[in-house]
């Protein structure tokens, strides 16, 4: 007669359990920031997963709102560094940006920020919860803080991710395009 122990059986019962949830991470690498089970809102109102950003690359990085000074630049490298992509005669590369300031950045700011910018289809202004700012910051490498008068000293960053989730590049540049992490993006499409 076989003996199976407890731990086996308790282990093989969760695996169970977690089922489809886990399904769709499973197919995902071990590094895939579309592991983060992050619920958002975009600037339209309508919710998502972060890890529905599958299949095809897409540049991320985290900013909000009432920014004056690093959030514009942060924009304007996107800007750019999708203009740059298209050169070439690619698709424009989607881009992700993810609030850090949930409390302010509704979905009607974040869709205002979208309409004074100028911004196209292809681009996502979206909110998440603070304890899912704080996993995704993290994961992306991206320090913030916040300030007494309301303001979020933050580092800046731009992240390509892979289909599957994987971080293929980062930039730090600001206010102009960085020829390696395009080279980095071209490869990746």
């Amino acid at each position: 007669m076989t003996r199976c122990n407890p731990i086996s059986i308790l282990f093989a019962m969760l695996v169970l359990f977690a089922g489809a949830h886990n399904a769709a991470a499973a197919e995902l690498p071990g590094a895939s920031v579309y592991r983060l089970d992050i619920a958002l809102v975009d600037q339209d109102g309508h919710g998502f997963r972060l890890g529905e950003r599958r299949a095809k690359p897409v540049l991320v990085s985290m900013f909000y709102t009432s920014c004056q000074f690093v959030c514009p630049l942060i924009i304007d490298s996107l800007r750019k560094t999708q203009a740059a992509l298209a050169r070439d005669g690619g698709a424009k590369i989607d881009v992700l940006l993810v609030s850090f300031d949930p409390q302010r950045d509704t979905p009607a700011r974040l869709k205002q920020v979208f309409a004074e910018r100028k911004l196209d289809a292809s681009w996502t202004l979206a909110r998440t919860d603070a304890a899912s700012v704080r996993k995704l910051a993290a994961v992306l490498d991206i320090q913030y803080r916040a300030l007494a008068n309301g303001d979020l000293n933050h580092s800046s960053a731009i992240t390509l991710l892979a289909g599957d989730g994987r971080i293929l590049a980062r930039t730090d540049k600001l206010g102009e395009v960085d020829a390696e992490f395009v080279d980095k993006a071209r490869a990746a499409r």
